[in-house]
């Protein structure tokens, strides 16, 4: 019976001298207490050995993935011929079985041979020694991690996180430096801010002018377009700044060239950071671009890291101070974060972009584990998606076009037509209907006092003089001296409840100008007390009415006594 046996230098056969102890496993690990009776148990038949750590780093991971490696295959079909083959690996052994034929035992008595030989290891093998098997088990087990984490020196995003933190450094710093450049040349050359815009032809135009008396003689035309040549030239003959000395000017100079070399070098950190987001995230940079993208890994601590968050989360990423902030006070969350200066949100119209940050964040999402987890190098996957959010983009901006042009559905709202509203106007065209007093019907009451009512109803609208009551006090006495005796009484009686309900008014009014606004509990009480007045009221009408009839009887009676 043989034994196979991996090493960190390759792999070792041994013969096992006496297969009868393996029957008695308790026993077995006391075999191996000394070389010497290890020696009596086992023996060294053949060993092959790794020429280089890739073909190490082979042969390990197949061991892992319980199969065989090409070197193991020849190793074994050159030393084994109808021997049995113990293993630590049951399935390695199947693999085994399978392709070379050879039988494979795996046991308990197997497993504990393995970790005697293990204990003995430098012993049994000749030329190993102790101090050479630890760092090759040290390089093996480094290799083998980072073969199993897929880890390489390329896809280190600690240098995206560096350079996009010291680009933004750059910018504020260079953005100081330039305005320090317009405010101390602006006192010898004040128009000359207005004229160049930019700061880098602004400090490139100082340096080449230096004193504005120069700007005349000089040749603008590698800087500047002509136009603005012109105007420069034109603006140095009337300046109105004050001279400054030749010290002055070094220094102002000497300010240019930092801004400048400043300039340059961020130029070429861009396009170091372009490079390495293309190399580690290129799904990611063709969605969102390389600064985006590099401010969310850098937010985010590594690609690793950002991976493992949600849609939801990298949509509001940088957000957090105003997320925090809605959800105290109850208000409205934010709807983007660092992909706000994502281009396909740039582009998208403001009622669009809180859906098209939503889908972008959602397709970031799958491209960062994609770049973060996935084999693959290329950028096929965030292109598609690409094209995908920009389709979307159209087609939601189609539909607000619709709505905009008509229904929902593109077609025209259908209004109800009505004969006396003009075609597209507001107006109409005959005028509005107007409330009609003679409609109403009023019982037990002559047309005489309908038409004093409605006299008299005006007269509340607008408070009168005293001078016009005076008038209307006497009219109303005219009126009552023509008016038929038989009808006397009906209308003093109808103008006294007229009064009386005035005066309910006016009360009602002062109480609601003291009291405020009434429950509807209290006004309901109220309607209760105006219904028992009324019928209050009426039995007072009957009963005045019945007394003149009483009278007449008495009268009857006392000419017929008499």
């Amino acid at each position: 019976m043989l034994l196979l046996f991996e090493t960190p230098g390759g792999f070792a056969l041994f013969k096992v001298l006496d297969e009868g102890k393996l029957s008695k496993v308790e026993d077995l690990g006391k075999e191996f207490s000394s070389p010497d009776s290890a020696r009596k148990v086992v023996k060294l038949k053949a060993f092959s050995k790794f020429e280089n750590t890739a073909e190490a780093l082979e042969a390990a991971t197949k061991i892992i993935e319980s199969s065989t490696s090409k070197g193991l295959r020849k190793f074994l079909r050159a030393n084994c011929d109808g021997e049995t083959l113990g293993v630590a690996d049951s399935k390695l052994g199947n693999a085994i079985k399978d392709k070379l034929k050879i039988e494979c035992v795996h046991n308990n008595g197997v497993m504990e041979l393995m970790r005697g030989v293990r204990s003995q290891l430098t012993e049994l093998i000749s030329g190993l020694a102790t101090q050479d098997l630890a760092p090759m088990s040290l390089g093996l087990s480094h290799s083998l991690s980072r073969y199993k984490l897929k880890f390489s020196p390329d896809k280190v995003d600690t240098m995206i996180i560096q350079a996009i933190g010291l680009l933004d450094d750059l910018d504020k710093e260079l953005n100081t430096y330039a305005m320090r450049v317009r405010e101390w040349y602006g006192w010898h050359f004040p128009e000359l801010a207005k004229i160049i815009q930019d700061n880098i032809l602004y400090a490139k135009a100082v340096k080449l002018m230096g004193c504005r008396d120069n700007a005349a003689k000089l040749d603008f035309s590698e800087i500047l377009p002509e136009e603005v040549e012109a105007e420069l030239k034109e603006a140095a003959m009337i300046s109105m700044g004050s001279d400054v000395s030749d010290v002055d000017l070094m220094n102002i100079k000497e300010l240019c060239d930092q801004v400048l070399s400043l300039a340059e070098y961020r130029a070429q950190l861009y396009d170091y950071l372009k490079s390495r987001m293309n190399t580690i995230a290129p799904n990611l940079t063709a969605l969102v671009g390389e600064l985006v993208g590099a401010r969310l890994i850098a937010h985010g601590g590594s690609l690793l890291n950002l991976a493992k968050q949600p849609g939801s989360t990298i949509q509001i990423l940088g957000a957090e101070k105003a997320l925090f902030r809605a959800l105290k006070t109850k208000h409205a969350t934010p709807k983007y974060g660092l992909l706000y200066h994502a281009s396909l949100v740039g582009q998208a119209p403001p009622k669009l972009k809180g859906k098209i940050s939503r889908s972008l964040a959602a397709k970031s999402a799958l491209a960062i584990r994609y770049d973060a987890l996935g084999d693959a190098q290329d950028d096929s996957m965030g292109l598609e998606n690409r094209l995908k959010l920009e389709a979307r983009l159209r087609n939601l901006e189609g539909k607000e076009l619709g709505r905009s042009a008509g229904s929902a559905k593109g077609k025209p709202k259908i209004e109800a037509y009505d004969k006396d509203r003009k075609k597209g106007a507001g107006g109409l065209i005959t005028p509005a209907k107007t409330y009609n007093p003679s409609a109403d019907a009023v019982l037990g009451q002559t047309p005489d006092s309908t038409a004093r009512k409605f006299e008299v109803e005006p007269a509340k609208e607008a408070p009168a003089s005293g001078e016009e009551k005076k008038e209307k006090k006497k009219k109303k006495r005219a009126e009552e001296e023509t008016t038929v005796p038989g009808d006397r009484n009906g209308t003093a009686e109808q103008d006294g409840e007229g009064e009386a309900k005035k005066e309910k008014k006016k009360k009602k009014k002062h109480q609601a100008e003291n009291d405020g606004v009434q429950n509807e509990a209290e006004n309901v009480e109220e309607g209760g007390k105006k219904k028992k007045k009324q019928k209050h009221s009426e039995a007072e009408q009957d009963e005045e009415s019945e007394m003149p009839s009483k009278k007449k009887e008495k009268k009857k009676k006392k000419k017929s006594g008499d």
